[in-house]
């Protein structure tokens, strides 16, 4: 099975542009009207069965589950523990910069007057998996695309969770998801391109 080799530089240049896209949108006009549209529709698909699987998978998206989920990625990544500053970095500064985005874009959430854009468990879970998408790129064809769908799935499932939980609009998760990708992006860069470690000349 042939593995699909997949850049960071892509991926901050795509989730970039639409991290700046969006906030652009969301400062100029506010609400965004393909926002209230999609969220009634997913809404309406939101049984109690569904809300309630939503609120174990929402966990995914908050510190106390991705802390340990850190320590797992250690384990399982010889990269991230060689390396485990960098990673550890990115875990800090996804809920910071969303923090201060929040401030500084100012729009409420949908049925609260908080700041929601961009939403914070998104941003958190896109950072913590788009680690993971990257760091799989040392395992085999096979556990490498394993790992990237279960990241996505996640990444997914985290955000429509943030919109049946009531707790954001459609476009606060999208930004999340993008700011979260960027970041982990940058932290996938900069991974790159630090020298692997020097072996030693055992020759006799």
């Amino acid at each position: 099975m042939k593995r699909v080799s997949l850049h960071p530089r892509g991926v901050l240049a795509v989730a970039g542009t639409c991290f700046v896209a969006l906030v652009a949108t969301v400062i100029t006009l506010g609400a965004i009207p393909a926002d209230a549209a999609l969220r009634e529709a997913i809404l309406r698909l939101a049984s109690p069965a569904v809300v309630e699987a939503m609120r174990v998978v929402n966990r995914a998206g908050d510190w106390r589950i991705l802390a340990p989920g850190m320590l797992v990625m250690f384990v399982v990544f010889p990269e991230a523990r060689r390396q485990w500053w960098l990673w550890s970095a990115l875990m800090v500064t996804a809920p910071v910069m969303e923090w201060a985005l929040k401030h500084l874009v100012q729009r409420a959430r949908p049925e609260d007057l908080s700041f929601g854009f961009p939403s914070g468990h998104s941003t958190a879970a896109a950072a913590f998996w788009g680690a993971v998408i990257f760091l799989a790129d040392a395992l085999s064809p096979r556990l490498c695309r394993a790992a990237r769908v279960l990241a996505v799935t996640m990444i997914v499932l985290v955000g429509l969770a943030r919109v049946v939980l009531r707790a954001h609009w459609p476009s606060d998760v999208l930004g999340g998801i993008a700011l979260g990708l960027a970041l982990a992006a940058i932290a996938g860069l900069i991974a790159s391109r630090q020298p692997a470690p020097a072996t030693k000349d055992v020759t006799a």
